[in-house]
């Protein structure tokens, strides 16, 4: 393997890694009422998403958008046994959505805090989804451990947020 590719191998991964510690240090905070640091992790984690939706396009995919359509369908064939590549899809719909919540916020912070409650609702389970299947149901080994213990913390924090 070239430097190159060990070097885009591992900024794929460790952007993704981060970006998913930053996600849920963001919703950790907006639950304990943290807004600036929320809204600093919420950047930062769209940033190294954005990294890694860049390296692992162009690592893995060659800018394909047909061979990440191809390895998406190989990925669900092995957990769902259903040969079917439109997951590709939700992650591009789940690149935009981070990218316009982000910008709303520093566009329009007040108005974003007061947007009304079935937004935030749709896109914080939108994205819930995406990190639940990203770092439980398609991760291995100490990534679907984080995943899971995060989604459960999450949980914890949100059930005393509502009470």
């Amino acid at each position: 393997m070239s430097t190159e590719a060990t070097a885009g191998t591992l900024l794929t991964l460790w952007s993704v890694r981060l970006a998913c510690a930053l996600y849920v240090l963001a919703l950790g905070s907006w639950l304990l009422e943290k807004g600036r640091l929320a809204g600093a992790a919420w950047t930062l984690g769209l940033l190294c998403y954005l990294v890694h939706m860049l390296t692992a396009f162009g690592v893995y995919h060659h800018w394909s958008h047909q061979e990440a359509y191809l390895d998406t369908a190989r990925q669900t064939a092995e957990i769902f046994y259903v040969d079917w590549g439109g997951g590709l899809y939700f992650n591009y719909l789940f690149s935009v959505v981070w990218l316009a919540d982000v910008v709303w916020l520093w566009a329009d912070g007040t108005g974003y805090g007061r947007r009304p409650r079935w937004i935030a609702i749709a896109v914080h389970a939108f994205m819930a989804f995406m990190f639940f299947n990203a770092t439980v149901v398609f991760a291995a080994g100490w990534t679907r451990w984080f995943g899971l213990m995060a989604c459960l913390a999450l949980l914890v924090l949100w059930r005393r947020r509502l009470r």
